[in-house]
């Protein structure tokens, strides 16, 4: 094993919009029924493979007038939903790393948010390079996203290991020849990655 993918979002930084929305509603029930009913995991995905974020909320606020205010706060107050680093992540990707294996990003992110937190987090500048799925108009699970990180930086599928939150994107890269762990915690990861495949660091 020769390389290490790593998603973003619930991995190496944590983002999350029950960080934003349980302050807006006072309420962790409201909070749940609002992204469970309205601004769907679906809708935000729109936006994750290049939507742009004033459409997507334009639209969802001409289905649901009454929740115009809520909705809206989806993009303006965005930075609103990133807590810090995941922890002890970093730590695994940085000792990855300084033992040699080559450390990437694929991520399913907005083009129009990710520029907010690409430069706050300073684990994003130890990877060798990364794909973001609102750059590149296409998104995880799709196998065309995967090819894109393969192709780009000339990787072997069967050499890397990706690591996601996301089940979903965990079998999407299993289906295109890659390892995948579905990702918990950090002593999780770190675990699987010396036990499983035999990584050293």
């Amino acid at each position: 094993m020769k390389n290490v993918v790593f998603d973003f979002g619930g991995v190496l930084v944590d983002w999350n919009p029950h960080h934003l929305y349980d302050k807006y509603f006072g309420s962790v029930e409201k909070a749940t029924w609002f992204l469970e009913n309205i601004c769907l995991y679906s809708w935000n995905l729109q936006m994750d493979k290049g939507k742009p974020f004033a459409e997507g909320i334009a639209e969802l606020q001409a289905q649901y007038p009454e929740w115009e205010e809520a909705i809206g706060i989806y993009h303006s107050r965005w930075i609103e939903m990133m807590g810090g680093e995941v922890e002890g992540t970093a730590d695994v990707l940085r000792r990855l790393k300084a033992a040699g294996y080559k450390v990437y990003g694929l991520s399913n992110w907005s083009m129009e948010t990710f520029p907010l937190v690409r430069d706050e987090y300073p684990i994003f500048k130890e990877l060798e390079g990364r794909v973001v799925s609102g750059e590149e108009f296409m998104i995880k699970p799709e196998p065309e996203i995967y090819h894109c990180l393969f192709e780009r930086y000339s990787l072997e599928p069967s050499e890397s290991v990706f690591i996601d939150d996301n089940a979903d994107n965990v079998e999407g890269a299993r289906r295109v020849g890659m390892h995948a762990i579905q990702f918990k915690n950090a002593q999780q990861l770190e675990q699987e990655l010396k036990e499983k495949y035999g990584l050293e660091f």
